[in-house]
């Protein structure tokens, strides 16, 4: 649409679709950028909107002789453990706009860099969120301790110990399924051993892959973890819903208020499949 030049044009039906248009790109690219929304478990079942939703995780199945489901009359029942995630965090984002606050910028440059704000900040509170509930002690992961001394030793303990997890639900973890999230300082390690062995290592500023698994750096991991953490692809539940504040004059003022709600809720899924050091 045109610049807009004045503040109340965003009370007017093409304001409001300009705000919904700037605050739907935010909740998109959050969905997008974030690490956990590369890795959390989408499977998800039931309305979001009642409060609550489900993840499943289902059981091993065994192969049986032939004959065996003619035998009985039936099939093998399908077998699955409920987990139940709460959207039971609600948070806002909501600026008062003045006047002389987008005299600088223009009213659509403005409420776009109070956006890219916006979804920065709803970026950290959902990592924040979901690495705390992969390292919670009554509900999350395991902490293990490394024998290791290098990065990549290190590294490596860290992803077999998700890798060869057997129980009923899963028969070991395939790599390409885990992912190993690690500290700044771990990642900057591996990074530069990374940069000795391999020949074109340097010129990439990211690590694609370290022994077949997905490598991530993040500033948003609880300060108890030092190295880092391996998880199963699935294993953290983490629904999001988000809405855009429709704008209305602030009384007795010459603001005008824009931005977003959001709720969501942060459950472990496969506690067993999360290990952290």
């Amino acid at each position: 649409m045109a610049r807009i030049q004045s503040l109340d044009v965003l009370l007017s039906p093409s304001g409001k679709d300009y705000l919904a248009e700037v605050y739907g790109n935010v909740i998109e690219n959050v969905m997008k950028q974030g690490i956990s929304s590369k890795i959390k478990n989408t499977a998800l079942s039931g309305n979001p909107t009642a409060g609550t939703v489900e993840a499943k995780r289902f059981e091993n199945r065994n192969s049986k002789a032939y004959g065996t489901a003619r035998g009985a009359g039936a099939g093998e029942k399908v077998t699955a453990k409920p987990v139940t995630v709460a959207i039971n965090v609600d948070k806002e984002l909501i600026t008062e706009v003045e006047n002389k606050d987008v005299s600088l910028y223009g009213v659509d440059n403005f409420i776009e860099k109070q956006a890219q704000m916006d979804q920065k900040s709803m970026i950290r509170e959902l990592e924040r969120a979901f690495w705390a509930q992969a390292t919670d002690s009554s509900d999350g992961g395991t902490n293990i301790s490394l024998q290791g001394t290098t990065a990549e030793e290190k590294a490596e303990e860290l992803i077999q110990a998700v890798e060869t997890v057997k129980n009923d639900f899963v028969d070991g973890v395939d790599r390409d399924s885990i992912s190993l999230v690690l500290t700044p300082a771990m990642y900057g390690q591996l990074r530069t051993y990374i940069d000795k062995v391999s020949d074109g290592g340097a010129k990439a500023e990211e690590i694609a892959l370290f022994h077949g698994v997905k490598v991530y750096s993040s500033v948003y991991l609880p300060s108890g973890v030092t190295a880092g953490i391996a998880i199963a692809d699935g294993s953290i539940a983490q629904p999001v819903m988000a809405n855009v504040y429709n704008p209305e004059r602030v009384q007795l003022s010459n603001a005008i208020a824009t931005g977003l709600f959001y709720s969501y809720g942060t459950k472990c899924v496969s506690p067993d499949l999360i290990m952290y050091a």
